[in-house]
């Protein structure tokens, strides 16, 4: 089977080859003989119910610096190919929004991984609070009463924007911390929507795993370590990645939220656990492929590949 894939992604010029996952997804479709089209977000049209991009024939080489090769740009009919990789990076914002709502059109005829609607209706930090028996303590809240009072009922609090990724504006506040109502002053200028807040969980010391599914199940993990003077385990903030196996505790949370992810059409997802608690169900674009492989795991790339074959037959 030889496919059409168009990649919606930021573009490929800026990506890290070594960690980033939509590389490794493009490297194996080309392996399979696939054809790669690129395109970035801001392309992206819709006219008279038709969605277009201006996109690009890409090939990919896994050498640092000189990763990617791109052909001369043209008008795409995406109904024309056989899947769009969503992987732009968030902020989710209403311009990631907008993009699920055109692709929503040609989904599923073409094939948009993951579900376009679905990862609209799914924000990470909103889908997790699905499974609240699995989750640390957890608000969702505007409002500094709310946050005060949960600080004071929980001590020491991770407090995040809403729809951020990679680690940035998580801050760790302890009890006695001074600064809770000058960081609520500055999320409120900066962040229309509600914050999230959480138990801060000590067992982050000993790592955050990520731990990748493919159609709902379980197929890699690895363990992030953050810094010793950062509370975030984030791997391009300073975290440092780790091999790592799933525990019984981890099998159970995967077993429990499977069903929901394969009913949404999520063929890849990564969750978050610290400590035997779920923190976080990303949808959006879940990295973590290359690093897995790595550390001698699977290689996730191509079960991915292997679902995606298996969908479009």
């Amino acid at each position: 089977m030889s496919l059409k894939i168009a990649v919606q992604m930021d573009h490929v010029s800026t990506v890290t080859i070594a960690g980033d996952t939509s590389f490794a997804l493009a490297l194996e479709a080309q392996r399979r003989g696939h054809q790669l089209f690129h395109y970035t977000p801001d392309s992206l049209s819709m006219r008279d119910g038709g969605v277009f991009a201006w996109a690009e024939t890409m090939t990919v080489r896994d050498v640092a610096g000189d990763h990617f090769s791109l052909g001369e740009p043209r008008r795409l009919d995406l109904s024309e190919v056989d899947v769009v990789l969503l992987r732009q990076d968030p902020p989710f914002d209403m311009n990631y929004i907008t993009t699920t709502h055109i692709l929503e059109r040609i989904h599923p005829a073409t094939l948009v991984v993951n579900d376009p609607a679905w990862v609209r209706n799914s924000p990470e930090k909103i889908f997790v609070t699905e499974f609240p028996d699995l989750m640390p303590e957890t608000l969702i809240t505007k409002d500094p009463r709310e946050v005060a009072a949960f600080r004071r009922e929980h001590g020491d609090i991770i407090v995040k924007p809403l729809y951020g990724n990679g680690g940035a504006g998580i801050f760790h506040l302890h009890e006695a911390d001074r600064n809770l109502a000058a960081l609520l002053e500055m999320f409120g200028q900066m962040f229309r929507e509600p914050y999230i807040v959480q138990r801060y969980l000590k067992a982050v010391r000993a790592g955050d795993k990520r731990i990748i599914l493919i159609d709902g199940e379980p197929v890699g993990a690895i363990n992030r370590v953050p810094a010793e003077h950062d509370s975030r385990s984030n791997m391009h903030v300073g975290g440092r990645a780790e091999h790592a196996e799933l525990t019984e505790r981890e099998r159970e949370i995967c077993a429990r939220i499977g069903p929901a992810l394969k009913e949404r059409g999520f063929l890849l997802v990564g969750i978050d656990v610290i400590g035997g608690l779920l923190t976080e169900i990303n949808v959006t674009s879940p990295t973590g492929v290359r690093e897995v492989k790595k550390f001698g795991g699977a290689d996730i790339a191509a079960l991915f590949w292997d679902a995606v074959e298996a969908r479009r037959a």
